[in-house]
């Protein structure tokens, strides 16, 4: 059986659920809430989570690709320290949210950037964003 480290957790994916995607192993079977789904093609972001802390659409990533690595879901950010952690914080701060349902994409797209590139600068962060789309039409 293969395991997936989901939020500092190990977590088995049971038999069957190596052809599900990533999105339905972390709502459906551990019960994630804060990873959304939104178009299921990978082009809105609403499902992104953090791979190895890199960003990843967890809708078109299959289950089993995820077998022996680290995944950060929104509920994990502030345990998982570092940019994760940063940015949580900096979203509570400032009241990003409006209906809150692409923030958790939009929160793991921005600490894989700011991960990479801490002092990225607002033009560069803006596009590395731009990826994410926000239902509301407020961000």
């Amino acid at each position: 059986m293969a395991t997936v480290v989901v939020n500092g957790q190990a977590a088995d994916l049971p038999p069957g659920w190596e052809e599900e995607t990533l999105l339905a192993f972390l709502r459906f079977h551990l019960r994630l809430a804060g990873v959304r789904f939104g178009c299921g093609a990978g082009l809105c972001g609403a499902c992104t989570v953090l791979l190895d802390g890199r960003a990843a659409r967890a809708c078109t990533l299959p289950a089993q690709a995820a077998a022996g690595r680290q995944v950060t879901t929104a509920e994990g950010f502030a345990a998982a320290g570092g940019a994760p952690a940063a940015v949580l914080r900096a979203w509570e701060e400032l009241a990003v949210p409006q209906c809150g349902y692409c923030q958790s994409g939009q929160m793991a797209q921005a600490a894989a950037s700011l991960a990479r590139r801490p002092r990225l600068p607002p033009e560069a962060l803006e596009a590395a964003m731009a990826g994410v789309l926000c239902r509301c039409g407020t961000a």
